[in-house]
């Protein structure tokens, strides 16, 4: 008997993850299982060398196109866009490989349930990274799928096809021609091709690498995007949380009080730590929480002299990050150059405060959260409710705002918690205050280091030692945090790309009294000021030119010889051989993160003796850019962000409590002291790295270094005013 051929619905791809086939409403579907690969991949490359990553591990589909009958190509999109322009860097990859027109192009967010589910979330600068490969692969076969069968429909040769703006064109009768929306209307038996498709080459590329509109520009600009404050449904109901007087208080006690019997009160929810309102409004519902009876156990009071004591009593601690050599050896004789720098706490400061709506019934949960994370918040509603996970589905909304976060959002387990007391939807958003005093902060940082130099100005021996409060360790498993030994957040920045032949870099994570996690970069803004700012401390030892010493340490490789055009390129744009104007100086600093290189020279002058920055120039070595008007942005708004956080942020303590609760406490950089900002941006390759983060790493050390060219004084820990 003959074996039936059945058509082929998932193969192997020439990079490991799996290609689906499917029909959807009378279109075409095309997906990839990639998300836990795509996770494995970012932490091949943040910490391969310090442990082995599996090479075997279970996979989850992750991504989808539909080509629907009007020609319409709808990506549906794991990753979350929270202003990175992510939705539309990824878009231009598909487009390039589908052959399409960029009006066709429409992205859908996908929710924490099937087809798709993004498990790595959207964070550390990696989503290009890991799914270009991807996007490439899936899109091209996609596309030749749509080839074949237009050759067939055609009645010509699969070679004498052509595509172009989602068009299958007979090449030598160019009249003669079908659209990709009228091949997939057709009733057809399509299967995957067996081999894979070819990708298009570098130098056809039309797509990527141009300035092509933000698909979420139009929504953002009509007022249709739905934030996280947005979201309503039929029915819902607003809560709201107790907050403890100090940092780490412990409800002891809660009972309703009057809370019931303010009008508009539904309920007031008491369970083991937690205690909260539901209401018909917002207001009411806040408004209620005075009338609930409290007892708190308060913690000892705290303030930043405690936190610093606890982050220098580690300093001669750590898990080593990066060694060459002897460098202890080699820094007990000679003359050893010693400093040591300090970043304070942090708050993000997003304009948009967390916020959830989440709807627990019977049979099914649905939320609506603004999270970098939407899985993750899944799997916590499903433990904290006590439901299967495939019964919990998250749909992140956009975010005014991510910078790390909204990696965990506590809002989302409040309105759940709240839903499931009324059986109704609940929408939790937090206060302005709330954001400021009980979310987390960016952790402090102490870094101290030691260095010699030879009478030729070269770095004989380094030793640099950096402390960090919690970055990530508390979103991963104890086993993991002993594997690693210190927090690999705060690793971000402080290994250094120079060519020294004895070098000692140790990371500690230290417990602090109160919450701290992940900021734009991690680490990185903290450990290149640190880094570079000690670097223009050595070549001013050495007598050498800043640029110059930097050049003279760079390593004979692919690497150091990106790192030499992007500081070349930045110092021909700044005039660094030049003199600046008069009662001005310029610093210059580099760093790498996520594979991008970025070079910043910063101009700066003194206005009633605090500093002020006049011009940022900017060379970034992405490998390739996809969109480069959207790095350019990035770049922009990174320099911004890290300038504010160098010049003016700081979160003070009181007796144990964060005594910012807005923006009048808590001053940022406004457009009045916002610098000029010229960005270049440098082709090295033909592999797009990170975005997001890296362009902002350089920034504080080039400020520093040019406050110390002007001034002849370093000034050693934020704010540098």
């Amino acid at each position: 008997m003959k074996k039936e051929t059945r058509p082929q619905r998932w193969r192997m791809s020439r990079r490991g993850f799996l290609i689906g086939l499917g029909v959807v409403g009378g279109g075409l579907a095309l997906g990839a299982v990639f998300g836990l690969p795509a996770a494995r991949l970012m932490l091949a490359d943040m910490f391969g060398d310090v442990i082995e990553i599996p090479s075997t591990m279970p996979r989850e589909p992750d991504l989808w196109f539909t080509i629907r009958p009007d020609g319409q190509v709808l990506m549906t999109m794991p990753k979350v866009e929270m202003g990175q322009g992510v939705h539309t860097a990824l878009a231009q990859i598909a487009a390039e490989e589908l052959g399409v027109a960029w009006e066709q192009m429409q992205v859908v967010q996908s929710s924490s349930r099937g087809p798709i589910a993004d498990g790595a979330g959207t964070s550390a600068s990696y989503s290009v990274i890991s799914l270009f490969p991807v996007l490439r692969e899936v899109a091209a076969t996609l596309r030749e799928m749509i080839r074949a069968a237009g050759a067939e429909q055609l009645g010509i040769p699969l070679s004498q096809t052509r595509i172009e703006r989602g068009v299958v064109i007979d090449a030598e009768r160019p009249e003669r021609q079908i659209t990709f929306g009228e091949l997939v209307a057709q009733e057809r038996d399509w299967q995957l091709p067996s081999e894979a498709a070819p990708l298009t080459p570098p130098e056809r590329w039309q797509m990527i690498g141009q300035p092509l509109p933000r698909l979420d520009l139009p929504a953002k600009i009509r007022g249709t995007a739905v934030y996280g404050y947005d979201v309503r449904v039929d029915g819902m109901l607003y809560g709201a949380v107790a907050r403890p007087p100090r940092l780490g208080a412990r409800l002891r006690r809660a009972a309703p009080g009057t809370a019931r019997n303010r009008p508009g009160v539904i309920e007031v929810v008491i369970r083991d730590d937690f205690a909260g309102v539901v209401a018909e409004s917002r207001l009411t519902a806040y408004a209620a929480l005075n009338d609930v009876e409290l007892d708190w156990e308060l913690p000892p009071p705290f303030d930043l002299q405690d936190i610093e004591q606890r982050l220098a009593a580690q300093a001669g601690a750590g898990t080593v990050i990066q060694r060459q050599g002897d460098a202890p050896a080699m820094l007990r004789g000679g003359q050893v150059i010693e400093a040591t720098y300090r970043t304070p706490l942090a708050a993000h400061a997003n304009l948009e405060p967390q916020a959830a709506l989440v709807d627990v019934q019977p049979d099914r949960v649905r939320a609506w959260v603004s999270t970098q994370s939407p899985v993750q918040v899944a799997r916590t509603l499903a433990q904290v409710l006590g439901r299967k996970p495939e019964a919990v589905e998250v749909t992140p909304t956009y975010l005014g705002g991510g910078f790390g976060r909204k990696v965990t959002t506590t809002v989302a387990t409040e309105a759940a918690l709240l839903s499931a007391a009324v059986g109704r939807p609940v929408h939790v958003g937090w206060t302005r205050t709330e954001e400021f005093r009980y979310g987390y902060l960016r952790p402090p940082t102490y870094a101290t280091f030691r260095a010699t130099l030879d009478q030729g100005g070269q770095i004989i021996a380094l030793e640099q030692r950096h402390v960090s409060g919690n970055v990530l360790f508390d979103l991963f498993p104890a086993p993991l945090r002993w594997l690693f030994g210190s927090d690999f957040g705060g690793w971000r920045g402080a290994r250094l790309v120079y060519a020294i032949p004895n070098l000692l870099v140790t990371a500690q994570t230290v417990e602090l009294p109160l919450p701290t996690g992940p900021w734009r970069g991690l680490g990185l803004l903290a450990n290149v000021f640190a880094v570079e700012s000690f670097i223009d401390e050595l070549a001013t030892a050495a007598g050498i030119d800043p640029l110059d010493f930097r050049l003279r340490h760079l390593p004979a490789n692919e690497l150091g010889q990106r790192f030499r055009t992007a500081l070349e390129t930045v110092a021909t744009m700044s005039g660094w051989r030049e003199a600046p104007p008069p009662g001005r100086a310029r610093g210059i600093a580099c760093s790498i993160d996520a594979g991008t290189i970025a070079a910043h020279v910063a101009e700066v002058g003194l206005v009633d003796n605090r500093p002020r920055v006049y011009r940022v120039w900017a060379a970034i070595d992405p490998g390739v850019a996809i969109n480069p008007d959207g790095l350019a942005a990035q770049t922009e708004g990174g320099i911004m962000m890290g300038l504010s956080a160098a010049l003016l942020e700081q979160v003070t303590i009181s007796d144990g409590r964060i005594e910012a609760g807005n923006f009048d406490r808590y001053p940022l950089l406004t457009i009045a002291d916002a610098p000029e900002v010229f960005v270049q941006i440098l082709r090295s390759g033909d592999q797009p790295f990170g975005g997001g983060e890296p362009p902002m790493g350089p920034i504080a050390a080039a400020v520093a270094n040019a406050l110390a060219a002007l001034t002849g004084e370093r000034r050693r820990e934020w704010p540098l005013v």
